[in-house]
């Protein structure tokens, strides 16, 4: 495993011009690398470069290229630590990081053995520890397993991994280089015993060249040190099962191995034992040593195959981590410019962004202007136009301009570390639909047990001569094939790949049971305000009387409600300002509580409000408030203005509808979903809204607690219901439903309620998430069914129920392949996932 090819994705996608830290070229390509860091560097994409000794050498980034003018002699070679030859660092090919170090091998050979035993070659240094003190180790398949320390599953007998979020920098997963490792040594030994017992169908009749005696004492003298040191791991785990008494694959397999090895050992040291039942045409008793041995090494296989596989499920938190770039660079007090590592900076600095590169953190843009492409956080692949007071995210690229911004939030306060965090705690979260493999898997095991027993029995009682020989081999292959891990991986992987996936997407999964539940959902019960609108009010209409002009108007209205903070009063402030109107100052300044407010403003009386407000002033509005109907039926919000003492006009403003949300809610109806949106607004604009959207059922002048009893009152009615929303106002709602959907530029605790995330904030969100819901859940569905499938049909056939008309009965070592190929194929099946189109 090249665990310094994590930064892959980062050349794409961050802007960066490495291609990884340890990304090995074929023989034909040229490596040019970062001497200090490691890095692979693009010459051609403008990135420091520094001449020594009449060579050119190029770097990631100014702190690089600083680092070795400074000290050059320092990262000119480096030592292979497996042969000890000298390497060159600016041009090796083979690189690979462990534990935090740099090492360069002169070539893949040397590599693959120091990742295979890397201790072995760190020359007496000290074992650096592998995880940060106090680190907790969790099961993959049955996450509410918590340890202090790593270890098997006491469930399952899986290796425990470290909770939290993967670095990439851990180095190799420990048990993946034990157990590749043992299946090296497993296959070595067994490809001799396999030779030796099945030689002579392929013109190798090897065991007539050395006897039968030699030939099966050949067969004990290999497949000893498999059984013993290399299936130790097994047996292990399988003694752990029958101690914990939660019988499981290891349980199977131990008991297969151990008795095809016992047996065979028995059958050689004492033969004389037996009597002629167990023997063969020839009077000899047949071993399985080769059966025993190469069971083992299928099963380490299966093993190392679906480590890797499991490997890959975490590369999406991998990938979103890469999406930070190493460094930024900090403007100094002085104006100086220089590039530091991304753990230094502090909210409050200033960093510029030059084109091509990525957001190291969370600020806001002092100066400068440019897209900034926001679709590896929120899946939206249009560009965001940003300038001057905007909010930026780390791990978004900017495009064609340069921006200086304010670091805000820093390290794991970044938008960008939460979500990987959220990820990361969704992919241990389990899956209601994990419930229905967990029952099956309790009683699978003893079942299997039993099956074996009757088989064996029925073999030695009606089974052809040697009947003893076929009855353990039958009952071997029960043992073997009925493997349980098939079912238990098939729910979790599912969820590992799809929330990485999602979080690709903007879309942020709480935990499994959200994304289950959201792909029965039929009924989706909206806000208004920041959810299908905009939140942010426009001025859309100004309609003035005839002795005065709309800018005059406007220009009146905009100087008294500067005065004031009411969200309304903002919109109308940079409606004309937006105009390019002067909003003058105004002078006794007075707000009346539910009519509107009054004052001077430019030396003439001002009053804005309702028609209350000007009833109360004894203002004749005239055709005004017919018009105001008008403009409310559109959904907008008219304000009466009048001027000393004469009503002089209308200003409207309302919340407008995000552009996608028309098409959101078109595609899913389409889905049967039924929308319903529920608001606190008053009832005219809350249908005029619905209207443009095609929204038919509306529930207006909610409070809080009131959109909480709707969506109980639609759940008691046997709907499946979700919730989206955005405020502290939708938070009781969000938790009442079954599905809670947060737009990401929501309140906090809007977001804490809600078991879906969506970065954007966009309902085009919903669809993305609905998709990968139904996707995850026929993915598990197809898991499930295969591992049900071939266990009900692997365990009859491997009890011998074919040789009665085939004459066909499973040998243990096809039993051992067709178990370790069940739980590859569910791995592969949950990765295809990571393709969903969204």
């Amino acid at each position: 495993m090249d665990h310094a090819n994590h930064n892959h994705h980062k050349s794409h996608a961050g802007g960066s011009c490495c291609s990884g830290h340890g990304g090995q070229a074929t023989p034909s390509e040229t490596i040019v690398r970062d001497p200090v860091c490691g890095m692979i560097v693009d010459p051609a994409a403008g990135k420091p470069a520094a001449e020594h000794g009449g060579h050119l050498f190029h770097f990631c980034s100014e702190h690089c290229r600083e680092k070795f003018k400074a000290a050059p002699q320092d990262y000119l070679t480096a030592t292979d630590p497996v042969c000890g030859m000298k390497v060159e660092r600016s041009s090796a090919r083979h690189f690979l990081r462990h534990e935090g170090e740099k090492f360069y091998f002169c070539s893949a050979g040397c590599r693959a053995k120091f990742e295979t035993e890397p201790q072995k070659y760190l020359h007496g240094r000290p074992a650096p520890e592998p995880m940060p003190a106090g680190t907790q180790y969790t099961c993959p398949m049955h996450p509410e397993i918590v340890r202090d320390r790593p270890g098997d599953c006491p469930i399952c007998g899986m290796a425990l991994e470290p909770l939290g979020v993967p670095t990439g920098e851990e180095g190799p997963n420990p048990e993946l280089v034990d157990f590749t490792r043992r299946f090296w040594v497993s296959a070595v030994l067994s490809i001799p015993l396999l030779v030796l017992t099945m030689g002579a169908m392929a013109g190798l009749p090897v065991r007539g060249w050395i006897g039968e005696s030699a030939a099966v004492w050949v067969e004990l003298a290999l497949a000893t040190p498999v059984v013993l040191w290399a299936a130790l791991p097994f047996f292990r785990r399988g003694w752990a099962s029958v101690v914990n008494r939660s019988p499981n694959m290891w349980t199977l397999i131990s008991l297969g191995v151990g008795a095809a090895y016992l047996y065979s050992v028995v059958a050689t040291l004492f033969p004389g034992i037996f009597p002629h039942q167990f023997r063969g045409h020839d009077g000899s008793v047949p071993v399985y040593f080769e059966a025993s041995a190469v069971i083992v090494a299928l099963v380490f296989l299966g093993q190392v195959l679906e480590l890797k596989a499991r490997e890959r499920t975490g590369s999406a938190i991998r990938a979103l981590l890469d999406l930070a770039p190493k460094t930024a660079r900090r403007i100094g007090a002085d104006g100086s410019e220089h590039d530091v590592a991304l753990d230094e900076v502090k909210a409050g600095d200033r960093l510029r962004i030059r084109p091509g590169e990525s957001v190291p953190v969370d600020g806001i843009v002092l100066e400068g202007r440019s897209s900034v492409d926001e679709s590896m956080i929120t899946g939206e692949p249009v560009p965001v136009e940003k300038t001057q007071g905007d909010a930026v995210t780390g791990g978004t690229m900017n495009r064609n301009g340069s921006l200086v911004m304010r670091a805000e939030k820093v390290g794991a306060e970044t938008t960008l570390s939460q979500i990987v965090q959220l990820v990361a705690k969704a992919q241990r979260s389990r899956a209601p639909i994990q419930s229905l493999a967990d029952r099956v898997s309790f009683y699978f095991v003893p079942t299997v047990v039993a099956v074996a027993i009757v088989a064996f029995l029925a073999w030695a009682w009606f089974g052809p001569e040697p009947s003893l020989i076929y009855a353990i081999v039958a009952a071997v292959s029960v043992l073997i094939i009925a493997c349980p891990c098939a079912l238990g991986l098939a729910t979790p992987m599912s969820i590992m790949t799809a929330t990485g996936r999602g979080a690709h997407a903007g879309v942020l999964v709480k935990d499994a049971a959200a994304l289950e539940r959201l792909a029965a959902v039929n009924m989706l019960v909206v806000d208004k305000t920041g959810t299908l609108t905009e939140g942010k009010p426009k001025l859309t209409d100004v309609a003035a009387e005839k002795d005065i002009s709309e800018d005059e108007l406007l220009a009146l209205a905009a100087g008294l409600e500067k005065a004031s903070e009411h969200p309304l009063a903002e919109a109308i402030v940079a409606g004309a300002r937006e105009r390019g109107l002067t909003v003058p100052e105004a002078a006794d300044f007075e707000a009346v509580t539910g009519k509107g407010v009054s004052g001077t403003v430019a030396g003439r009386k001002v009053a804005l409000g309702n028609a209350a407000m000007l009833a109360d002033l004894g203002i004749d509005a005239g055709t005004l408030p017919a018009r105001a109907e008008a403009l409310q039926t559109e959904g907008k919000t008219a304000m009466f203005v009048a001027v000393d003492g004469r009503a002089a006009g209308l200003v409207a403003v309302a919340d407008p509808i995000k552009a996608t949300a028309a098409e959101a809610i078109r595609t899913l109806q389409d889905m049967e979903i039924t929308v319903v949106l529920a608001t606190g607004d008053n009832e005219r604009t809350a249908k005029a809204i619905a209207r443009k959207l095609g929204i038919e059922r509306v529930r207006a002048g909610l409070l809080p607690e009131q959109k909480s009893a709707l969506v109980e009152e639609l759940r008691k009615r046997g709907g499946v219901v979700a919730m989206a929303g955005d405020g502290v106002n939708d938070a009781p709602a969000l938790a009442s439903a079954d599905v809670g959907i947060a737009m990401g530029t929501g309140a906090d605790v809007a977001l804490e309620s809600a078991g879906i995330t969506l970065v954007k904030g966009e309902l085009t969100g919903i669809v993305r998430a609905r998709r990968l819901a139904t996707a995850t859940l026929a993915n598990i569905r197809q898991n499930l069914a295969f591992a049900f499938l071939y266990n009900t049909l692997g365990v009859p056939v491997a009890a011998g129920v074919l040789y009665p008309v085939f004459g066909m009965l499973l040998s243990p070592m096809l039993a051992a392949a067709a178990m370790s190929l069940s739980s590859v194929s569910v791995i592969v099946n949950a990765l295809r996932l990571r393709t969903l189109k969204l």
